[in-house]
Parts: C-alpha cells; sequence; structure tokens
C-alpha cells in the first residue's frame, strides 16, 4: 500500500491510543459491511491488510501506510461510539469484541509465537502475490480460524446469510477480524486499557477530532 502522504504520528500516548483503537473499529466496521452489503471500504481494507503484515515496522504511522486518514472509518465510527451516536449495535459488539479477544491472546504464549511464525510465511505470501491478493487473504482468513477462533470467547458476525456463504468471504471476514485484534495488541503496546475509556473518554474525543479529514 502505497502511503500518500507521510504524516507524523501523533506524540501523545492517548492520541496514538485513540488511533489504534480507530483501528479496531476500523475492523470491526469492514466486517458489519461485508456481512451485510458483500462490500466493504476499499481503503480502509487495504489499510487493514497493511497493517495485519506490517509486523516490523519502522514508525508508530508506518503501521497504518503513513497517514491517519488510511483510519478515517475507524476514526469516524469510533468518534461516534465515544459521543453515542451510533445506532448499530453489531459494530459496537465486533469492537469491543476484539478488545476482549486480544485480552486472550495476550495470555497465552504458546498462540502468540503460533501467529508471528505464521504471519512470516504469510508475508512471503504477500511480497510474491501483493497483500490483498485472495491467496494472502485466503491464509490470513485461515490463521484466525486456527489461532483466534479456537477461544471458548467467539466473535459471531451477523449478516445475509448468502453474502457471509459467497466466495471467499468467510476468509475476508477472518482477515477484519486479525486484523482487529492487531490494532488491539497496538492499543494496549500504548497504554490503551479498557478500565481507562471510561476514564478518558473526553481526551480520546478530543485526539479523534484533531485528525482533519485531508
Amino acid at each position: 500500500m502505497t502511503p500518500t502522504p507521510i504524516q507524523s504520528a501523533p506524540q501523545s500516548a492517548v492520541a496514538r491510543q485513540a488511533l489504534a483503537l480507530a483501528g479496531v473499529f476500523q475492523a470491526a466496521a469492514v466486517v458489519d459491511e461485508m456481512a451485510r452489503t458483500g462490500q466493504c471500504d476499499e481503503r480502509a481494507w487495504n489499510t487493514l491488510i497493511h497493517a495485519t503484515l506490517e509486523t516490523n515496522p519502522e514508525s508508530f504511522a508506518a503501521i497504518y501506510g503513513g497517514h491517519h486518514n488510511n483510519l478515517r472509518l475507524g476514526i469516524d465510527t469510533l468518534s461516534a461510539v465515544m459521543d453515542r451516536q451510533r445506532n448499530d449495535p453489531a459494530v459496537m459488539r465486533y469492537g469491543f469484541s476484539l478488545v476482549l479477544l486480544m485480552q486472550k491472546l495476550r495470555k497465552d504464549d504458546a498462540m502468540l509465537a503460533s501467529l508471528g511464525e505464521r504471519l512470516g510465511r504469510v508475508q512471503g505470501q504477500a511480497q510474491h502475490f501483493g497483500e490483498t491478493h485472495e491467496n494472502v487473504i485466503a491464509s490470513l482468513g485461515q490463521l484466525y480460524q486456527d489461532t483466534l477462533s479456537t477461544f471458548r470467547y467467539r466473535i459471531v458476525v451477523q449478516g445475509d446469510p448468502s453474502l457471509l456463504q459467497s466466495r471467499m468471504m468467510p476468509e475476508r471476514v477472518r482477515a477484519a477480524l486479525l486484523t482487529g485484534v492487531r490494532f488491539a495488541l497496538l492499543w494496549h503496546q500504548q497504554g490503551g486499557r479498557r478500565w481507562k475509556l471510561l476514564l478518558q473518554r473526553q481526551s480520546i474525543k478530543k485526539s479523534l477530532n484533531a485528525l482533519d479529514d485531508r
């Protein structure tokens, strides 16, 4: 994915947490869009897949392609959640469920190691085929199914059954869920915690509002 233009990442911890959490909710929104319509925002999708494969970024901003507007769908979605303006409970459920999955993953060292090893192989595929090639998406989807979906706590995706069963859709949905967990891990690494969400709600909103749409 080509980042245009490059921008510096926010300096404050809360602003970085807000961007990482926006990535979680971008994944949630993309999952919901695909499940209901079979389509999704292409820029949002490309950013999610790039972030999943970028396991050794040169900078925080490199994870999401260098410009915060690559996370615009997630920023707008999270802003609406913070303002209590969303009326689509599925997106909220997916978003907070991805955070819960991340917390379970952090306690499983073997699964973390397996994810890291297998992502390395998928990176090789991406270098050969391109990041969003269906072979890469299929591998990411299989990786989610073999690891995160084995927890007793699972994310149940709701939508149009015919779309959810269509060619490559299960793999695309699982790949999006995997990248949501990746952003949840990033959020935690930046100091994000569930108990802080309520206390820092206004700070998160302020940080999101400062990300102009340019």
